[in-house]
């Protein structure tokens, strides 16, 4: 009876204060999405980088006839030069596996990399300087290659592809902060106005609150119909950023992927451990929001 008592005093208020309920309701919806997008661009973030660091090669061009490096001085890279180099980069304790590029493959990787394009026809095999593929076991420990092979007869450049990435992720990092400073914005504005929206349901209900108060009711009991308001008109609104979420990750699934396939984005796991995250973080803030506002505003 008590259980459906307090149900009951909870549709009355949802009902007396429908059009705070539901600007609360768009409100958390679009304040906890906009978080959940945060939570999920760090969630890219991570994939990318665990995708794109696990592909990271070191680079060792080699002097061919366009070469102006000083090391190139002597003209291009000799074989015994080739062997040598290779035969040091093998004995490198940081060196994972070593692939030589010939002119001809490299030739080949360019015009399947820029088929199509105007610059694949006006590229020739001996524009492309023969090189070593690097992959190390630690991507960090570039250093190592740089500082015994810059310089060096034969080599005209070393190239970390994890400088490029660095930058690339700096950039991506910077946007994901954004999106969660923008969420934790939005949520705190969400909580102002379930603040408000108890403030005007303790304020027009005020006579039946004087009345339970009268017979001997708990401050619990007259609390507890307001904040289950504000944690029900959460819950709504958490089920429709979970939507929102469900969708853009279909959205990207169908039409952003399969023209990105060179790399990997978030999983359908991040987005329910995501959602996960924007409950709790609705609850806690709603729970919040709600005690101060009753404490305040409801003399009990």
């Amino acid at each position: 009876m008590r259980a459906r008592f307090v149900m009951g005093e909870v549709k009355i208020g949802l009902r007396r204060n429908m059009t705070m309920t539901f600007a609360v309701l768009i409100t958390v919806a679009i304040s906890l999405t906009v978080l959940g997008i945060g939570l999920l661009a760090n969630s890219q973030v991570r994939v990318m980088k665990d995708y794109w660091y696990d592909k990271i090669q070191v680079s060792v061009f080699l002097c061919d006839s366009l070469s102006e490096s000083p090391s190139c001085a002597a003209g291009p890279v000799t074989p015994a030069q080739i062997a040598s180099i290779q035969s040091d980069i093998q004995a490198l304790p940081v060196v994972d596996k070593v692939y030589f590029e010939s002119q001809a493959m490299a030739y080949t990787h360019f015009q399947q990399q820029f088929k199509g394009s105007a610059i694949a026809q006006n590229v020739t095999q001996d524009q492309l300087p023969q090189s070593f593929r690097i992959k190390l076991k630690d991507p960090t420990k570039f250093p190592v290659i740089q500082s015994a092979f810059s310089g060096r007869p034969g080599v005209d450049s070393v190239q970390d592809q994890h400088a490029i990435l660095d930058k690339f992720f700096k950039l991506l990092g910077v946007l994901r902060d954004g999106a969660l400073l923008i969420g934790i914005a939005s949520v705190l504005t969400a909580a102002l106005l379930i603040s408000n929206t108890l403030r005007v349901a303790a304020f027009n209900r005020r006579r039946e609150t004087g009345v339970m108060k009268l017979v001997g009711a708990s401050s619990f009991s007259i609390q507890l119909p307001f904040l289950l308001e504000g944690i029900v008109s959460t819950i709504i609104g958490w089920g429709v950023s979970v939507g929102l979420l469900a969708g853009f990750k279909a959205l990207i699934d169908a039409k952003v992927a399969p023209l990105l396939s060179f790399t990997r984005f978030f999983t359908w796991t991040d987005v329910w451990t995501s959602s996960a995250y924007l409950l709790l973080t609705g609850f806690v803030v709603s729970s919040i929001a709600s005690v101060f506002t009753l404490r305040r505003h409801l003399d009990v």
